[in-house]
């Protein structure tokens, strides 16, 4: 899946929380939402803070679709309220390949 694509996909299933995510759909998807907010803060820390909130619902639905492609409930998405060690974990979960 192309950088395109994977944006185009997360935004038409804006809150899809059903289904899987492939890694290139998420970590392209990742990618754009980090870029998007480094120019916004650099151009306006409200309009980074707004973009941020708009993109808050999908980051969560391709973050639940890409651990349902690993095997797991998207609910693992709470141990991002564990600061550090979550995230380190999550992200283990992430990378890891497709058990379809």
């Amino acid at each position: 899946m192309t950088f395109t694509e994977s944006i185009r996909t997360c935004f038409s299933k804006y809150v899809d929380f059903n289904g899987v995510a492939s890694r290139s759909e998420f970590w392209w998807f990742v990618l754009f939402v980090l870029l998007a907010n480094l120019v916004l803060s650099w151009i306006s820390p409200t309009l980074s803070y707004i973009f941020g909130l708009a993109v808050l619902l999908p980051e969560l639905a391709v973050g639940a679709r890409r651990l349902h492609d690993t095997g797991r409930s998207g609910w693992w998405q709470l141990l991002l309220l564990i600061p550090i060690i979550g995230l380190i974990v999550l992200i283990v979960f992430w990378v890891q390949e497709s058990k379809r």
